[in-house]
């Protein structure tokens, strides 16, 4: 018999250290060239402290089989913007952008921190349920969803562009990564 998949927020340390765990076998420094070009990377890496202050504001989604988490959303809101250090110039040019005549900060929004699958549960809809079930319970709550994404990710902006985000904004950070801002307007 097949086990079923649980799509939910994080609620425990255990759910913490399972993204941290899957997290982990995706980060950019450890992963060969070709599987980045065709499995996509991961480019932030959290501590268990970094999660569970950013959860403290706003519950993580994750989806478990078998008790460990395969896939999960993080999220962030402006009042994690200065949490993670190097997400600090992603809010910085939030603020410089403007959607529908106003600027980003005049939006309550919510930030996708960071989306991952198990390599294993890609293409079989654990993405786009895990990003349902995020605006399920997140959508009366925040305008739209917004984050930035590699330019060289092709994988990750190829699935976000799939579940309806749009591309609104493209910038060089100051270490020469191309960015690209995507928003899904809910």
């Amino acid at each position: 018999m097949k086990s079923p998949l649980l799509y939910t927020k994080a609620s425990s340390k255990e759910d913490l250290i399972g993204i941290l765990e899957l997290q982990r076998k995706y980060l950019l420094s450890n992963l060969g060239v070709s599987t980045i070009s065709t499995q996509g990377f991961l480019t932030v890496k959290h501590s268990l402290k970094d999660l569970t202050n950013l959860n403290a504001i706003e519950q993580h989604v994750i989806c478990k089989k078998n008790n460990t988490v395969i896939a999960y959303i993080l999220a962030m809101t402006s009042l994690s913007k200065n949490s993670i250090p190097i997400l600090r110039p992603m809010f910085a040019v939030f603020n410089k952008i403007i959607y529908q005549d106003k600027p980003i900060s005049a939006y309550t929004y919510l930030v996708v921190g960071q989306v991952c699958v198990a390599e294993q549960h890609r293409g079989k809809g654990v993405f786009e349920s895990c990003y349902a079930f995020y605006k399920r319970i997140y959508k009366g709550f925040y305008d739209f969803v917004i984050t930035e994404i590699a330019s060289n990710n092709l994988r990750s902006l190829r699935a976000h562009n799939k579940i309806g985000f749009e591309e609104i904004y493209t910038y060089v950070s100051s270490y020469e990564q191309e960015w690209i801002v995507v928003l899904w307007q809910w």
